[in-house]
C-alpha cells in the first residue's frame, strides 16, 4: 500500500514550510547584519583605516570600499547560483553563511594604518570582497529557496520575509550601534568599540549556518541532474529576455533601497547636520517600521499581483524621489525628517516585499537561482553598491542635487521595464 506525497493543505506539511522559511530567514538575518555593520560602523572605522583629516573624503573612501564589496556580487551569484541549481539550495545557502562569517572575523581582527600602513585598507577591502562574493550567492539562492517552500496563494507574503529579515539585520546593525553609543564615549567606539558587531557577526553566522544544515531541498534530483542545469548558456539562450527584464528593474529598486537605507544614516549627519547619534537613532525607528510594511505589502501582491506593486514602486518613486530628497535637506526636526523617510521606505517597499518572488517567477527550477542571483548582483554591483559613493562624490563636487536627478531617472527606467512584466509569473503557478 502506498501513501500520497504531503501537499501543503496537509497542516504537517504546512508547518514543516512555515519552519522552512523561519530557518532560511534566520540565516540571511546574520548574512545581511554582517553585511551591513560596516555600512553604520564606517562613521567610527574610517579614521583607523583611511588618516585624511576631511570626514568627508574620510567617509568617501569607506564608500568606495563598501561598494568594491559588490563588484564580487555578479561572482557570487554566478558560482553560488550555479552551486543552488545543481548541487541544492540547501548547500548553497550553507556554504555562503559560512564564508560571510570569516569575513566579518577578518575585519574584527584587523590591525589599523597607524599599524601597518598601507595594508589596512588593503586587508579592509580584501574581507568586503570576500563578504561581496557571500552575499551574491546569498540573495539569490535564498530568494529561490522561498519562493519554491512558500505555500500558493501565499507566496508573496511569505517571500516578503526575505526582506523582512534583510531589513532586520540592517536594524539589528543599527541597534547594536546605538546600544555601543550609550555604553562607549566616542574615542572608544573609534579606538576598539566598532571591531564588537563584527565579531558578534561571526558567532551568529555559525549558529545560522547549523540551522540551515536542518533545512530540506526543495529543487528536485531530476532538475538538478540536467545537463544544462545552472549553466549560463541556458540562462542566456532561453531565458535571456527574463534576465534582461529582472536585471532592469532590479537596477532601479536596488538604487532606491540603498539611497533610503544604507546612505540616508550619512545623509542626515553630512546633508542634514543632524548629530551621528540622533541619525542613527532616527534610522533605527525609520527601519523598523520599514521591516513591518514587508509581510503588508507582500500580501498586497498575492491580492493585485506583483506586476501591479511593481508599477505602483517605480511610478511613485518617479514622481516622489526629488521632493523627498529635497524637502529632507532642510528638515527642521526629526520628526519632519522620519515622516520624510518613512514616506520613502513605504514606496519602496512595494518592490522590497516581492523582490524576490517576483524574478523567481520568471526562471524554471533548474536555472532559477542563477538567474535570480546573477541579475541581482549584476544589477546591485552597478547601481546599489556605487549609491554612497555617487552621492558622496556628487556632493564633494557641489552637484548633490545631480543624485536626485539620477535616482529619478532610473525610477523611470524602472517603470518601463516593469510593464514588460506578465501579470503572473512565467513559472511557478502550478509548483
Amino acid at each position: 500500500m502506498t501513501t500520497s506525497p504531503p501537499t501543503p493543505r496537509d497542516p504537517h506539511e504546512r508547518r514543516r514550510r512555515i519552519l522552512a522559511i523561519m530557518a532560511a530567514s534566520s540565516g540571511n538575518l546574520v548574512e545581511w547584519f554582517d553585511f551591513y555593520i560596516y555600512a553604520f560602523c564606517a562613521i567610527y572605522f574610517a579614521p583607523a583605516f583611511f588618516p585624511q583629516s576631511d570626514e568627508t573624503v574620510q567617509l568617501l573612501n569607506t564608500a568606495g570600499v563598501f561598494a568594491a564589496g559588490f563588484l564580487m556580487r555578479p561572482i557570487g551569484g554566478w558560482l553560488f547560483g550555479r552551486l543552488a541549481d545543481r548541487q541544492g539550495r540547501r548547500t548553497s545557502m550553507v556554504t555562503s553563511v559560512g564564508l560571510m562569517c570569516l569575513g566579518s572575523l577578518g575585519i574584527a581582527s584587523l590591525p589599523g594604518y597607524a599599524q601597518i600602513g598601507a595594508w589596512a585598507p588593503a586587508l579592509l577591502l580584501l574581507a568586503r570582497l570576500l563578504q561581496g562574493l557571500s552575499v551574491g550567492g546569498e540573495y539569490g539562492t535564498t530568494a529561490t529557496y522561498m519562493s519554491e517552500v512558500a505555500l500558493k496563494g501565499q507566496r508573496g507574503f511569505m517571500s516578503s520575509f526575505q526582506y523582512v529579515t534583510l531589513i532586520g539585520g540592517q536594524l539589528l546593525a543599527a541597534l547594536v550601534v546605538v546600544a555601543m553609543q550609550a555604553w562607549l564615549d566616542d574615542t572608544e567606539l573609534k579606538a576598539w568599540g566598532w571591531r564588537i558587531p563584527f565579531v558578534i557577526g561571526a558567532v551568529t553566522a555559525v549558529v545560522a549556518l547549523l540551522l540551515r544544515r536542518t533545512l530540506q531541498e526543495t529543487s528536485s534530483a531530476a532538475a538538478r541532474e540536467r545537463p544544462d542545469a545552472g549553466s549560463l548558456a541556458l540562462l542566456f539562450g532561453r531565458h535571456r529576455a527574463a534576465f534582461l527584464t529582472v536585471l532592469g528593474y532590479t537596477a532601479g529598486g536596488s538604487l532606491m533601497f540603498y539611497t533610503f537605507t544604507t546612505y540616508m544614516q550619512k545623509y542626515l549627519v553630512n546633508t542634514a547636520g543632524m548629530g551621528k547619534a540622533a541619525a542613527t537613532q532616527l534610522m533605527t525607528v525609520c527601519l523598523f517600521l520599514y521591516m513591518l510594511m514587508q509581510p503588508l505589502f507582500g500580501a498586497l501582491s498575492d491580492r493585485i499581483g506583483r506586476r501591479a506593486n511593481m508599477l505602483l514602486f517605480s511610478g511613485l518613486g518617479a514622481l516622489c524621489t526629488w521632493p523627498i530628497l529635497t524637502l529632507l535637506r532642510g528638515a527642521h526636526s526629526p520628526l519632519e525628517a522620519g515622516a520624510l523617510i518613512v514616506l520613502a521606505l513605504a514606496i519602496v517597499s512595494f518592490y522590497t516585499s516581492v523582490a524576490g518572488i517576483v524574478k523567481a517567477e520568471m526562471f524554471p527550477t533548474e536555472v532559477r537561482a542563477l538567474g535570480v542571483g546573477l541579475a541581482y548582483a549584476v544589477a546591485n554591483a552597478a547601481f546599489g553598491g556605487s549609491a554612497e559613493f555617487v552621492a558622496l562624490k556628487l556632493k564633494s563636487l557641489d552637484m548633490e542635487a545631480s543624485f536626485y536627478l539620477y535616482v529619478t531617472a532610473m525610477m523611470v527606467l524602472a517603470f518601463f521595464v516593469s510593464r514588460r512584466l506578465p501579470r503572473d509569473g512565467a513559472y511557478l503557478r502550478d509548483e
